[in-house]
């Protein structure tokens, strides 16, 4: 299983993007991590419990600073801080193809 590593630099993605997990992603969360699965590649990666909640949370919200509000709030963390790790969170999971930018897909 693949473990998902901070990124040494964060990609073009800006907090105002919108990133939505595509249809050969799935996911699971158990106590200690959260399971994702690339179904095209077959690999399997292992977020930790904070990462698993940045990754629901990008399943709901609009953009990723809609997201990192939603985390901020219940971490009770500065926004700017979770909204930094966010988007280096959204690099490595687009790097291995576990989310996608959504106007990428729609026209």
């Amino acid at each position: 299983m693949a473990n998902l590593a901070p990124m040494s630099s964060v990609s073009r993605l800006r907090p105002e993007a919108r990133v939505r997990i595509p249809r050969h992603v799935v996911h699971r969360h158990f106590p200690s991590q959260t399971v994702v699965l690339n179904l095209q590649t077959g690999q399997y990666h292992g977020l930790n419990p904070t990462a698993g909640r940045m990754l629901d949370a990008l399943e709901h919200a609009q953009t990723v600073a809609a997201a990192a509000r939603i985390v901020a709030d219940h971490y009770r963390q500065p926004r700017a801080d979770v909204e930094r790790d966010l988007c280096e969170l959204c690099a490595a999971l687009l790097s291995r193809g576990l989310v996608e930018l959504a106007g990428e897909q729609d026209g």
